[in-house]
């Protein structure tokens, strides 16, 4: 068997035997991963003895992470953190590291080294604090705001880190003049991104909708996410701090929610595959040689970070409950530091022996920091006398109007000026680009994709909107969406649109009284007029419209029991008929307004 293909069912094997083990004693699904990749690696039980090369493909499992992230925040989101990202975000990083640093000069390492590894270790995992944020239901809360910004801080941060470690050689030479013409390439390639990126990909994105190939899309969504970190890795920055910058240029596009769908699946594998990569690098080593001091150096450099965390966070004024959440989040070292290190040990900066003790520690700080992370949630709920759970994040997307109108052709559109001019607002879900790009230019609030897809619904609104219109063109995907509505969303009330009698059949057998037959109202009111031109008194033919209209719905429900009977659906369909022609001739004999 081809050895990748065996290293790939192990590694799947792994993530679908731990993380259900660690979901059941209640820990986070990371926790999962790295016991798995530890089980696995060059420790356990040996089956994968090489993790670089996992590791290297899983860290695109960051970079579509801070993509996604990227996406959540509007350009005006982020003005709005600047203060956060660059106040707390640069005193957390130049506390912790003064901090961290003072611990190690005092432990006996020279300054210079000192002062390397207090940097190092400053920086916290972006991929771990995420990852539990989403987990957690933390991501929009204000520890989850806060720690994003303080993590945007710090992957801007490794750029000057790199290009200043010379400075901590023996001959303390910068290579600063050759990397500043970098970060000035990488400021204008970032504002050419941000300035340039949506005027170029909107109709980019308007073209590959429309071969209406989900693959494609899918592709063009892997290769903007790849292509992006990928030219800004080329000028200095981090893959991860790229893709975020992709992320926040396709913010407010129409097609961000089908890009995010796209996307989402790739992400939580690679992060998977990344947090066993991790679990597998672990040198268990020094745990086995000097288990004491190993302990020692994981609990100070959590508590150091907690502190300093969680002072910061009361000096900007968080409530208490958050800054202590927020803390427990960005307590451990980051993923940042491998790379550091590794550049470090290239240029022999430190004695390999330190640089293999501290990789072990900022290793484990990421194994403990979940059940850190636990007890911050208990010690919450404890302060606050909650018996159960914490406050209910803020959802992810803006309160939705309060009716959505999934399908957007001539049915649509009219229902949803007739409720604009009654001042009803709509969220629209369409597949088709032609019409995002014209309902964008009014102003609409628009959704391009699939409507039968649970996450575009609820990028939608659909948990907190008033009504659902389905006005979809395809039968097929109506009774999709409507079984899906109301296996997720069953408190949300629906109107349908149906193509014909067999299409409302399949409504009334799953309970839906609430439809219209798309060309039922038209045709009548065409033979309204026909009577009209017959002779017929405008007011006889208006009341044979309702008699019709009356007896044609109480007949479409009487006969749903056996409309799959071919048989008796013909004997009651002519007896409907029958009752129809003495109902109007009933109504002809008692009127006066009889054409002669």
């Amino acid at each position: 068997m081809h050895a990748s293909l065996l290293n790939l069912v192990i590694l799947l094997g792994t993530a679908v035997l731990f993380v259900p083990l660690t979901k059941r004693l209640h820990l986070s699904s990371v926790t999962g991963y790295l016991l798995g990749g530890v089980l696995i690696g060059p420790w356990g039980l040996g089956w994968i003895p090489d993790s670089k090369e996992i590791l290297e493909v899983a860290e695109f499992g960051v970079v579509f992470l801070l993509f996604l992230l990227g996406l959540e925040l509007q350009p005006r989101r982020i003005w709005e953190l600047r203060y956060a990202i660059f106040g707390m975000g640069g005193l957390q990083l130049l506390l912790s590291a003064a901090a961290l640093t003072a611990a190690a000069w005092s432990l006996g390492l020279e300054f210079r080294a000192a002062l390397l590894c207090g940097l190092v270790l400053s920086f916290s995992s972006t991929a771990v604090a995420l990852q539990l944020a989403e987990e957690r239901g933390l991501l929009h809360t204000e520890a989850g705001h806060k720690g994003i910004a303080v993590l945007l801080l710090q992957d801007i941060a490794v750029i000057p880190l790199l290009a200043l470690l010379p400075l901590f050689g023996a001959g303390g030479q910068s290579s600063l003049h050759l990397d500043g013409r970098e970060a000035v390439l990488a400021l204008g390639l970032v504002l050419a991104i941000v300035l340039m990126g949506r005027p170029l990909l909107r109709p980019l994105f308007r073209v590959i909708a429309e071969t209406r190939s989900r693959e494609i899309f899918t592709a063009f969504s892997l290769l903007l996410v790849m292509g992006v970190a990928l030219l800004l890795n080329a000028v200095g920055m981090s893959l991860a701090l790229g893709a975020f910058i992709g992320g926040v240029v396709l913010a407010e596009s129409e097609y961000r929610h089908e890009v995010e769908i796209d996307v989402e699946p790739f992400k939580g594998l690679l992060m998977g595959l990344f947090f066993i990569a991790i679990g597998m690098s672990l040198d268990l080593g020094p745990w086995l040689r000097e288990s004491a001091r190993v302990l020692e150096l994981v609990v100070g450099l959590l508590v150091v970070k907690l502190a300093v965390m969680g002072l910061l966070a009361k000096a900007f004024r968080m409530h208490g409950h958050q800054s202590w959440l927020v803390a427990a989040l960005l307590c451990q070292g980051g993923e940042f530091g491998f790379v550091v290190f590794g550049e470090v040990l290239r240029r022999s900066l430190l004695d390999p022996a330190l640089v293999d003790l501290l990789m072990v520690v900022i290793a484990s700080s990421m194994v403990a920091t979940p059940l850190v992370l636990a007890l911050a949630e208990r010690m919450t709920r404890w302060r606050l006398h909650e018996p159960h759970a914490l406050p209910e994040p803020t959802p992810s997307v803006p309160a939705s109007n309060p009716v959505i109108i999934a399908g957007f052709g001539r049915y649509g559109q009219v229902i949803d000026r007739f409720l604009a001019g009654n001042g009803v607002r709509s969220t629209v879900i369409d597949h088709d680009p032609a019409q995002i790009e014209l309902l964008r230019r009014f102003g609409h609030q628009v959704l391009y994709g699939d409507a039968t897809r649970i996450d575009l619904l609820r990028a939608a609104g659909a948990e907190q909107a008033k009504l659902l219109i389905i006005a979809l063109d395809d039968a097929d995907a109506t009774t999709r969406l409507v079984d899906l509505a109301r296996r997720h969303f069953p408190d949300l009330p629906l109107l349908i649109r149906v193509r014909n009698r067999t299409h409302a059949y399949e409504m009334l057998e799953r309970g839906i009284q609430d439809f219209e037959r798309e060309t039922f109202p038209a045709a009548l009111n065409t033979a309204v007029k026909a009577l009209l031109k017959m002779g017929f008194d405008r007011q006889r033919a208006s009341e044979a419209a309702r008699l019709f209209h009356r007896h044609d719905e109480a007949t479409l429900r009487r006969l749903q029991p056996v409309h799959r009977d071919q048989e008796k659906l013909i004997t009651a369909v002519e007896q409907a008929r029958l009752d129809l022609e003495q109902l109007m001739n009933a109504e002809t004999a008692s009127s006066r307004e009889i054409p002669s």
